[in-house]
């Protein structure tokens, strides 16, 4: 099968409510809106099925592996729009009864699941009243993991993974990632901060496009997400970005251009460590 020259791809921003039922139905629209306007691929941010008011009500909800209401909700979704779908991230059973894997999920236009990547690095953060600790209900995924797709290799990655460039580095290594994901609920102070800027570098390094899904605005916990899902091209820069509240990014995954930027500027050839 040839490479295709060009690739429609989505990232669809929420800002995920405390209902699961809610959420997958916003999110099942969105799905299909992204769909509607060509896209090939679609990736949602994390957290897309519940944003709790606690950490711990994703305890309550996590799904044993192939198996509950919300990987079927991606699957026959991804069937029914015959695309390929990233479902940000979702609760998934891990030997801890306290806490679960926070886990991204491809499938592909027939609905099978085709990659599986449990989030690596957890974030913690703590400034004032600000704080998080994510280590107390999740427990960490271990294996960089990656998927073919009809334009190329996916690199699956989630949120706090972004501030360490080792992990795409090492999915890049072989020089033929196409597109690294970032489904992401960055906090509104470090998104502020630090989200685009991190997003640029890791298509700049690693020569590739990245799509990136967040959460975006005031959440009925309280909490405030950054929001600005973007699609980045290998250069650096924006193709497309939504800054704030729910809604689809969408732009092309075009081969000319990533030979373009490889070509002229052979970066990874010139690799030493």
């Amino acid at each position: 099968m040839s490479t295709p020259q060009t690739f429609r791809v989505a990232a669809i921003q929420t800002v995920t409510r405390l209902d699961l039922q809610d959420n997958l139905a916003r999110a099942t629209e969105l799905i299909a809106e992204a769909a509607r306007q060509g896209a090939q691929l679609v990736l949602l941010p994390e957290y897309f099925c519940m944003m709790g008011r606690q950490d711990a009500d994703k305890v309550a909800i996590r799904e044993a592996d192939d198996d509950g209401p919300i990987q079927r909700a991606l699957a026959d979704a991804a069937r029914r729009h015959g695309i390929w779908l990233v479902g940000g991230t979702l609760p998934m059973w891990c030997p801890d009864d306290q806490r679960v894997h926070n886990s991204s999920l491809a499938f592909d236009p027939q609905g099978k699941r085709v990659a599986r990547y449990d989030k690596i690095h957890l974030f913690s953060f703590a400034r004032g009243e600000e704080f998080y600790d994510e280590s107390r209900t999740i427990l960490a995924g271990a294996t960089p993991t990656t998927f073919d797709a009809p334009f190329g290799k996916v690199g699956m990655s989630v949120c706090y993974d972004l501030r360490f460039p080792e992990l795409y580095r090492r999915m890049a290594a072989d020089g033929d990632l196409a597109l690294i994901l970032m489904p992401a609920a960055f906090t509104y102070t470090t998104g502020k901060a630090h989200w685009e800027i991190l997003l640029r570098a890791r298509a700049i390094e690693n020569q590739c496009y990245v799509l990136a899904a967040a959460q975006g605005g005031k959440h009925e916990n309280g909490r405030r997400t950054w929001g600005h899902s973007m699609l980045v091209d290998p250069w650096g820069d924006i193709v497309a970005v939504l800054p704030e509240g729910e809604g689809v990014v969408v732009g092309d995954i075009d081969a000319a251009r990533l030979a373009e930027v490889r070509q002229n500027l052979p970066a990874l050839r010139h690799r030493v460590l």
